[in-house]
């Protein structure tokens, strides 16, 4: 049985298992990821005292165009009916409208259900900690080696990690990529910033007329979301949770130093944006080196095919564009050349 790696366990990776075990039962799909949890920039984290409280690092809520509602309908409508998405309710303030009918909708059980959804759908072999180094060529098949473990060998390798992680892998990529493409792949860029998780004990509470808002204006904050009332399931049983992301300026100014340092300048602009906070409870505080994509990889449709026999194929939203339905869009792309080539 032939098996295939998909390096990634974001939604681009995660939806193209999914495809791939509906359409090629036969297959052996396995998903590595570097981090410990599914869900790529699709992040969702949970307080340390509390694991009913959680809050959404990355993508906050998904907004379907009217356009891609139609292109996109089964899977909205598979994630409706699973209960993965729900319609946003809540208000957001500051919110610049996409198109006139376009639709929010957010995770009940946080961003990262979405990405778990597809990955149980695709009963792929899902390891974490597995950080990939090196691709080999090796006649028919890949040889593909990770941080602290040994080579392991695949027909297929799909890669679907921000771009600048490809073109970090050693072995054979670098002989593998033409020189188009590699240049290609090398003017794509991505914005930076950082988000702060706070969760507070139950019976706190945040005094704020909103569910999320834009922060225009500030030098240090750009959106805070508070988590619960955003997924519209306040409780006094449960812990609230805050959401705040920096504006792109200051992700970049900080970026190379530690969350450590940064931490304390956030909190500092976001106490003084809404006084008397309560003291939160714990805080988690992420760097997102590959925030959003700012220019994708140019007259590349959804994905790149290193080579085809045999086949090392890349995607994800570097190739499209940074959202849900890029992700998508780049996971059908991927598809596509799964089914011609298998």
């Amino acid at each position: 049985m032939s098996r295939v790696l998909i390096v990634g366990a974001g939604l681009t990776g995660s939806l193209c298992a999914c495809l791939l075990r509906r359409e090629m039962p036969n297959k052996v799909i396995v998903v590595w990821d570097k981090s410990r949890g599914a869900g790529g920039r699709m992040s969702t984290s949970r307080s340390p005292s509390d694991p009913s409280c959680i809050v959404d690092l990355g993508a906050q809520y998904i907004t379907a165009t009217s356009y891609y509602a139609k292109m996109h309908q089964n899977f909205y409508e598979e994630l409706l009916a699973h209960g993965v998405l729900k319609p946003l309710v809540s208000s957001v303030e500051g919110e610049v409208m996409k198109d006139g009918g376009h639709k929010n909708y957010v995770s009940p059980t946080g961003v990262s259900a979405i990405v778990k959804h597809f990955l149980k759908q695709s009963g792929a072999e899902v390891f974490f900690d597995h950080h990939v180094t090196h691709i080999y060529q090796k006649g028919a098949i890949w040889e593909v080696c990770r941080k602290g473990g040994a080579p392991e060998q695949f027909d297929t390798v799909v890669l679907t990690m921000p771009v600048p992680q490809i073109l970090q892998l050693q072995g054979d990529m670098g002989s593998l990529l033409e020189k188009s493409q590699r240049q290609q792949l090398e003017a794509v860029s991505y914005s930076s910033r950082y988000a702060l998780g706070l969760f507070y004990k139950a019976q706190a509470h945040i005094n704020v007329p909103w569910a999320a808002k834009y922060i225009s204006n500030n030098p240090c904050i750009r959106f805070i979301a508070i988590d619960d009332k955003k997924r519209n399931l306040e409780s006094p049983e449960c812990g609230t949770s805050m959401v705040v992301h920096t504006s792109v300026p200051f992700g970049i100014k900080h970026l190379e130093e530690a969350k450590e340092q940064v931490e304390p300048l956030i909190l500092e602009e976001l106490n003084k944006l809404l006084p008397g906070l309560p003291q939160p409870d714990s805080i988690k505080c992420q760097k997102w080196r590959y925030s959003q994509v700012r220019s994708s990889v140019a007259d590349c449709p959804g994905q790149m095919t290193l080579l085809s026999q045999p086949l090392l194929v890349c995607g994800g939203d570097g190739f499209t564009h940074s959202n849900f339905d890029g992700c998508i869009e780049s996971a059908l792309k991927v598809f596509d050349v799964l089914k011609h080539s298998l």
